[in-house]
């Protein structure tokens, strides 16, 4: 038989139409696009998350995590999505490191080397048109002033090893003038930020963040004026915030409030204390303090602290307590309490004999926060301030 006419008869005897076939109303994607589509995925949980997707997130993460280092491994795919690196995500090069001339080839912070490169220098930036190119490179050079810095240096690493100040995680809004900070092992101060950009968002709604040059100075006796942002990433990534001296923030309490002498009489103690009960509902919350004040001395007020409501009818440990002069630590505690309000610990607690209580002077905050706070209302500057519940950290309002 006739091929044609056989394939003639094949399609004119289809009564159910199954040889039909209706072009699609949906529009193909070509390869670019599916690859600039799943790369906006990218910077859409980077917009959102402030973070690149990270290693041990949830199934999302982990995939727009794997995409990500997919798109890094590939050349070919980092050129064409240049245009639409929002967020510098493709400004990473990874390097093999073998042997000690690996390592001292790899010294992006400058650590090893006295060539005036490393730790603000930027390098493998794409220059794009629509972006501004910086008014010049950041460089680490010698700090001529260091002697005046050295010895604060050596009292924050004495500091850091009695325990009287703390390591914590950093967070973006955690950069502050006066403050110190490490990366990779470093400990540096960040003594100046000077901002020349403020927040805000370009015709086609891209977000341009706020930034300005900064002036840190390194215990190896380097400084560099690397911009904000520059700061904030590198410390994001692998860095820490070193608290404030725990002995330095009573001792600015004593010194802003009082000018004690012998005629002075003790106000009383504002308190900081952590639960020892063992309910589940209780010993779960992390960061749980009591933030109180006392006539008597601490240990006296909470030596029935197992039987008293307020106390949540459980033992307490004494973290930290100042003593007051010249002032109302009434007023101080309720300004505390309104500060830190939205993270009040909401919990009904029953006396032995079986009346409800709530305590209202528990608070769910960072130690390290509760004595930021003490800190700026001590400078008068706590106005200028609110404390992030979600985020567990101070923000500038």
């Amino acid at each position: 038989m006739d091929r044609d006419k056989l394939l003639k008869e094949i399609f004119e005897n289809d009564p159910l139409d199954l040889l039909k076939v209706k072009p699609s109303n949906y529009p193909v994607r070509n390869e670019d696009e599916r690859l600039v589509a799943s790369f906006q995925d990218i910077n859409n949980f980077y917009e959102q998350k402030n973070r690149e997707p990270e290693l041990g997130g949830d199934i999302q993460e982990h995939m727009l995590y794997s995409r990500l280092k997919s798109i890094r491994e590939n050349p070919e795919k980092m050129e064409a999505l240049k245009p639409h690196d929002s967020f510098d995500l493709l400004n990473y090069t990874p390097k093999e490191i073998n042997s000690i001339e690996d390592v001292f080839n790899d010294d992006t912070l400058g650590i090893l080397g006295d060539d005036g490169t490393g730790l603000f220098d930027l390098k493998h930036v794409t220059k794009f048109k629509e972006r501004e190119s910086t008014d010049f490179v950041a460089k680490r050079r010698p700090c001529k002033e260091f002697a005046k810095y050295e010895s604060q240096f050596k009292e924050v690493q004495s500091d850091l090893k009695n325990g009287k100040r703390k390591l914590v995680d950093f967070k973006l809004s955690n950069l502050r003038e006066g403050s110190y900070y490490v990366h990779n092992g470093i400990l540096f101060y960040v003594e100046k930020i000077e901002i020349t950009k403020k927040e805000h968002y370009k015709a086609d709604g891209t977000r341009v963040r706020e930034d300005g040059r900064t002036r840190c100075i390194f215990e190896n006796g380097t400084e560099s004026n690397m911009l904000k942002r520059s700061v904030e990433k590198i410390l994001y990534i692998n860095g820490k915030v070193v608290s404030e001296n725990s002995d330095k923030v009573n001792s600015d309490f004593l010194e802003k409030f009082n000018n004690i002498n012998e005629e002075d009489e003790a106000a009383g103690f504002i308190y900081i204390l952590r639960s020892k009960s063992d309910k589940p509902e209780i010993k779960e919350l992390n960061n749980l303090f009591k933030i109180g004040f006392s006539k008597t001395s601490v240990e006296e007020r909470i030596k029935n602290a197992s039987v008293e409501p307020t106390y949540l009818m459980a033992d307490v440990k004494i973290v930290m307590a100042y003593q007051c002069y010249n002032m109302n630590p009434q007023k101080l505690e309720k300004l505390v309490h309104g500060f830190f309000g939205r993270a009040c610990l909401n919990i009904d607690v029953f006396d032995k004999n079986g009346n409800r209580h709530t305590p209202r002077e528990w608070f769910i905050a960072p130690l390290h926060v509760i004595e930021q706070a003490i800190h700026f209302i001590i400078a008068g500057t706590i106005i200028n301030y609110r404390y992030d519940f979600e985020k567990e950290e101070i923000i500038e309002k």
